[in-house]
């Protein structure tokens, strides 16, 4: 089940919402979202839910122990070894018997194994809660139903944000629910959801158009519109996704990081970085590159530091060679701007900053959408070298340039920047402030009756995390 679904949106959200506001008891309204975040995930995954809870248990056996002192370390060891081998179990196996028989020639059996849903979600968040334990004694939860509560929590199950323990350990014993809240919070997943439904999903659609043809096929421009537009889509996905789960976790309590702040204005990778899916970043930060001892021994170390982050950045993103190139290229430009050799620092060289960062931006996700690094570079360098491709090809690509997408892609550009926001901080404290605030509540109604007729009218509504 998807927060873009019509099942999630008139079916599924309504009834959870419904029970969760008639029952004024918190100890109720846990149950109530631990029982619905269950079945929101057996939905898709009816055995893997069992795999999932079966996760949560370990994990809360682990954060027991770490609370201690006689086993804390061995926890936390443990606890590394069995969420990371699940992981590699679930995800990585078929790639690592691929990478082996092509090294030696052999031919070892390959593995079909079904990537369980939000797998790379919930064993990070797993990890993260053993780990706080670990660093604080008192964080730890005797609760086994709030530790499934903490990891299953449907509004950030299946597409993040990665929410650290600590971070949402308090709101579980006790929160606000209220009709402001509430309110604001159905916007934010409005909002949320246009990104996704009349954004994203426009930009999808003609990017998948693109990645369909082998590169040789794709002339110069239809290239170019291809990176754009996947570029576009996994932001407005990715973010709509992320705006969409803060909105509900606002709904029903909760408060939840930002995941993304304006990547696309970014002057540099470094910056792109620090308003990029930035739950994941952090998460990479507090549990592996500060451990590794960050940047306190070295600059030696701290480029290895660094560039082992991006790698299982890379990885963690899927079982391709193209993730990891994908992280090990922005990891690359990171340690170029580090040492100034792409002096960012310099005043000349801000006015060329933001395309330097874009046009990196825009290469990398060609490789992160391509199914393999000959099609994503043939792209890239169609890019480049003026190609002509199949004419056919070019002319099915430019035939998706439907009106809808023209708004999508105009929107796009618009939201990719911080306009609103500004316009909504010149707004507060002023005599005008009621009538915007009242503005964005009706717009948000007609974002959603335009999403509702999008997604009656159309088949195209890909869920992109499958892959993660």
């Amino acid at each position: 089940m998807t927060f873009s679904s019509v099942i999630f949106l008139f079916i599924f959200f309504p009834v959870t919402f419904l029970l969760y506001a008639i029952i004024p008891n918190l100890t109720a309204r846990n149950v109530i979202l631990a029982a619905a975040s269950l079945v929101f995930y057996a939905f898709g995954e009816p055995f893997a839910v069992m795999l999932m809870v079966l996760s949560i248990i370990f994990n809360y056996i682990f954060g027991r122990l770490a609370s201690g002192d006689k086993h804390a370390k061995k926890a936390v060891f443990f606890a590394v070894l069995v969420n990371i081998g699940l992981l590699i179990g679930y995800k990585y196996t078929g790639f690592f018997a691929e990478t082996f028989n092509s090294i030696t020639g052999l031919s070892i059996p390959v593995p079909n194994i079904r990537l369980p849903i939000g797998i790379s979600f919930f064993t990070f968040q797993g990890l993260s809660y053993v780990i706080d334990v670990y660093r604080d004694k008192k964080l730890v939860q005797k609760s086994l139903f709030s530790v499934l509560l903490y990891i299953s929590f449907f509004p950030q199950l299946i597409a993040g944000p990665i929410v650290r323990y600590e971070d949402i350990a308090k709101q579980l014993r006790e929160r606000e629910f209220s009709s402001d809240r509430v309110a604001r919070g159905i916007k934010r997943f409005i909002f949320g959801l246009g990104k996704k439904v009349l954004i994203a999903n426009q930009m999808g659609f003609v990017a998948d158009t693109v990645f369909s043809y082998s590169p040789d096929q794709v002339g110069m421009l239809p290239s170019w519109v291809g990176a754009v537009c996947y570029t576009l889509q996994i932001f407005f996905d990715f973010s709509g996704y992320s705006d969409m789960a803060i909105g509900l976790g606002c709904v029903f309590g909760f408060d939840f990081r930002e995941n993304f702040n304006y990547p696309f204005i970014s002057a540099s990778i470094q910056d792109f970085w620090r308003r990029w899916h930035i739950s994941l970043s952090t998460w990479f930060k507090e549990y592996v590159y500060i451990p590794l001892g960050g940047n306190r021994k070295g600059k030696a170390r701290t480029t290895l530091n660094k560039l082992l982050v991006f790698f299982l950045t890379g990885f963690w993103h899927g079982a391709n060679f193209t993730f990891i190139v994908w992280g090990m290229l922005h990891g690359a430009c990171q340690m170029l701007e580090t040492y100034q050799v792409i002096p960012t620092k310099k005043k000349w060289f801000r006015p060329f900053g933001h395309v330097y960062t874009m046009l990196v931006v825009i290469l990398a996700f060609v490789l992160f959408r391509a199914d393999t690094l000959t099609q994503g570079f043939g792209l890239i360098g169609n890019m480049f070298s003026g190609a002509s491709g199949n004419a056919a090809a070019n002319a099915e690509i430019l035939s998706c340039f439907s009106m809808m997408f023209v708004i999508g892609l105009i929107f796009a550009v618009i939201l990719s920047t911080p306009v609103c926001r500004v316009i909504g901080g010149k707004m507060a404290g002023t005599k005008a402030a009621g009538a915007y605030e009242y503005l964005t509540y009706a717009g948000s109604l007609v974002i959603f009756a335009l999403c509702i007729l999008s997604l009656i009218s159309s088949k195209y509504n890909p869920f992109i995390y499958f892959r993660f």
